[in-house]
């Protein structure tokens, strides 16, 4: 029931026949935010009018990935600044990006998943609001463990990117959804690099607080752009509880094949790409290169590649459209197979090769994950929220991974061991694809059927056959129902004067079996 001081927009509903219609109540939807912030007319959820999803909602989305996401990484170039600035040991500032990270896995498993037990629109403007708040407290505060508790506070909260995701595909049509994730999954990555790059070259020239007021003010634009942009839609499960959401987030762990399938290699691919992007510092400050009194610079340029690679977001979105994901994560999975190769046997014998392998990944984990979000989206409309949670878990804990793993192969057995890693990651990531074929039913874990069509339309078209027939026959039982139902009064109805002891019925059901039998002597159906 809505507030006292919240207006009330209603939309009829089409049920029944005329007269059912005007008896029913009309269905009603809120027209404010938390009660007393008035939704724009044009944003209002109105069923008989749906919202369309362009370029412009698509950009903004991928914006707001960006500057959201870079909130966790603005604090990574500036420790020995907070250091100095707050009077204390490296080691101690040291743990503020462990923080930051176990704030945002948190915010990943009990705020996320709220997408799909709440209005999303209020979620996202509720949480961009409070990160704004907390980051104003983190760019003033003196204390060293206050700034801390912000940044785990600020980072629970930075889970933004990853309700969008999940609304993109509800939004987008059928046939434009992953190029329309791709681009939100740009923004977000987009996000990771350039939060590195911003907050060193700020703070390279003036105080690290800067950086986080630069970061308010880019909030505030997301913020106003959300109440502005966003539409509104109605929760999508009503009849769960929180509780019932975090349980069957758990339970498709255990009962969704197809989700587990992509938690796999999501996590493999997230180690892969992390263990190249980690050890890059090593492998150029050490031989052939030496680069180590300019290694920052020269991994920030490199972090410019990866932003190319970023960019061909609407290019791989399409590519993936024309696919059925499951090819898309194979060909993405034997690209990035390639490019490991490449980094194996070329990685310290020349720079070019080190940079075509930095474009190359970043390209086809691109794809990957696109291709894995389709994938896992198209299991249950109702819980993409859930479903991505747990996506998205797999990729962090698989960049945890990549971080000790790669980092400990590097330095012990060096560049060509690590690139071997990389290159069984990806092995790792196509065997567990072809576990599962492309078109298996939604519970069955191994296995193939359905054949080995790849492109989407031949099976949609298919699906859409199917369907027309499905309903055909539908409708054909229907009119035999009726006709059956519309002779079987005359046909049993007793003769007037008769008593009505006589059982007539059962004397016509034995005459209509024998017209039905001479009927389909003839060949009637």
């Amino acid at each position: 029931m809505a507030s006292p001081t919240a207006t009330i927009f209603e939309v009829p509903v089409n049920v029944g026949t005329k007269e059912e219609q005007e008896a029913a109540p009309a269905e009603q939807y809120p027209t404010t935010d938390f009660g007393f912030i008035p939704i724009p007319r044009r944003l209002r959820y109105q069923p008989e009018k749906p919202f369309h999803f362009g370029l412009l909602m698509n950009i903004s989305f991928g914006f707001a990935s960006t500057f959201m996401v870079a909130n966790l990484f603005y604090c990574q170039p500036l420790l020995i600044q907070f250091s100095d600035s707050f009077g204390v040991s490296y080691e101690k500032v040291s743990t503020i990006p462990t923080l930051t990270q176990a704030g945002y896995a948190l915010g990943l498993l009990l705020i996320s998943p709220l997408g799909d037990l709440v209005r999303r629109r209020q979620l996202i403007i509720a949480l961009v609001f409070m990160c704004m708040l907390l980051t104003v407290g983190i760019a003033v505060t003196t204390n060293l463990i206050a700034f801390q508790a912000l940044c785990f506070l600020a980072a629970i909260v930075t889970v933004v990117p990853q309700i969008l995701m999940p609304l993109t595909a509800d939004l987008a049509p059928p046939e434009r959804r992953a190029s329309a994730l791709a681009v939100v999954l740009s923004g977000l990555l987009l996000g990771i690099l350039l939060g590195r790059v911003l907050a060193g070259v700020i703070g390279n020239f003036t105080s690290w607080r800067v950086v986080y007021y630069m970061s308010v003010g880019v909030q505030g634009v997301v913020f106003v752009g959300a109440y502005l942009l966003l539409p509104d839609y109605p929760a999508k499960n009503k009849n769960l509880t929180y509780f019932d959401i975090l349980y069957t987030m758990a339970k498709f762990v255990v009962t969704e094949p197809q989700l587990v399938q992509g938690m796999l290699i999501n996590f493999a691919s997230s180690a892969c790409f992390t263990a190249f992007w980690v050890t890059l510092t090593f492998l150029l400050g050490g031989p052939p290169y030496y680069y180590s009194t300019l290694v920052t610079l020269v991994i920030g340029l490199f972090g410019l590649v990866g932003m190319l690679g970023v960019m061909t977001a609407p290019f791989t979105g399409r590519f993936v459209d024309r696919l059925v994901p499951w090819y898309g994560v194979l060909i993405a999975s034997c690209g990035m197979l390639v490019f490991s190769a490449i980094q194996t046997g070329a990685g310290a014998v020349s720079i070019g090769a080190v940079v075509i392998v930095c474009f190359g990944l970043d390209v086809f984990r691109q794809t990957q994950q696109v291709s894995v979000a389709t994938n896992v989206f198209s299991i249950d409309a109702s819980a993409r929220s859930r479903l991505n949670a747990v996506l998205i878990l797999s990729t962090f804990t698989g960049q945890v991974a990549g971080t000790s793993a790669g980092t400990t192969v590097f330095l012990q057995y060096g560049w060509r061991a690590l690139g071997g890693f990389m290159m069984a990651l990806c092995g790792f990531m196509i065997l567990i694809l072809f576990v599962r074929g492309p078109h298996v039913s939604r519970y069955r874990w191994v296995g193939y059927q359905g054949g080995f069509e790849s492109r989407k339309s031949v099976i949609d078209e298919r699906k859409k056959k199917e369907k027309e027939k499905r309903d055909l026959e539908a409708g054909n039982n229907a009119s035999r129902n009726e006709n059956e139902s519309e002779k079987s009064p005359e046909a049993t109805a007793p003769e007037e004067g008769r008593p009505e002891e006589v059982e007539m019925p059962e004397v016509q059901e034995v005459g209509y079996a024998m017209q039905g039998d001479s009927e389909s002597e003839r060949g009637n159906p």
